[in-house]
C-alpha cells in the first residue's frame, strides 16, 4: 500500500506542475498576443494622427438645401463609380457625383475627405 501512495502522490504533483506550466504559458500567449494587438491601434492611430492623403476616386453623396455632404465610397476606377452613381441616382434621392479627392484611406474605406480635386463625367 506504502508504494501506491507513492505512485499516487508523483502522479498528483506531476498534473499540478503540467497545470501551472499550462496557466503561465496561457498568460504569457495572452500577454504577447495583446502587445501584438496595441501595437496595430498605435499603427492606426499614428496613420490617423499623420493625416495620410491618397488621391483616390469616390462616389460622394449630398443631402440637404445647401447641399452637403452625407457619405462618401471608395472606387476603385472611374467606370466603376459612375456605374454605382448610376444606380445609387436610380434607387435615391440624394445627389451624387463622381470625384477624385484627397482622402484618408483605411482597409480600403474613406475616412474622410481632405480635399475634393476634381468631378468626374
Amino acid at each position: 500500500m506504502g508504494k501506491i501512495k507513492i505512485i499516487f502522490y508523483l502522479i498528483l504533483a506531476y498534473i499540478i506542475y503540467k497545470g501551472v506550466i499550462a496557466v503561465k504559458d496561457f498568460e504569457l500567449g495572452l500577454g504577447k498576443k495583446v502587445d501584438e494587438i496595441e501595437e496595430v491601434v498605435d499603427l492606426e492611430k499614428d496613420v490617423e494622427v499623420l493625416g495620410v492623403k491618397t488621391e483616390v476616386i469616390g462616389l460622394m453623396m449630398y443631402l440637404g438645401d445647401p447641399l452637403e455632404l452625407k457619405e462618401h465610397l471608395f472606387a476603385k476606377s472611374k467606370s466603376k463609380c459612375l456605374k454605382m452613381k448610376e444606380i445609387a441616382e436610380q434607387t435615391s434621392n440624394a445627389y451624387y457625383e463622381c470625384a477624385k479627392v484627397n482622402a484618408v484611406v483605411k482597409a480600403g474605406k474613406i475616412i474622410s475627405i481632405i480635399e475634393e480635386i476634381e468631378v468626374l463625367e
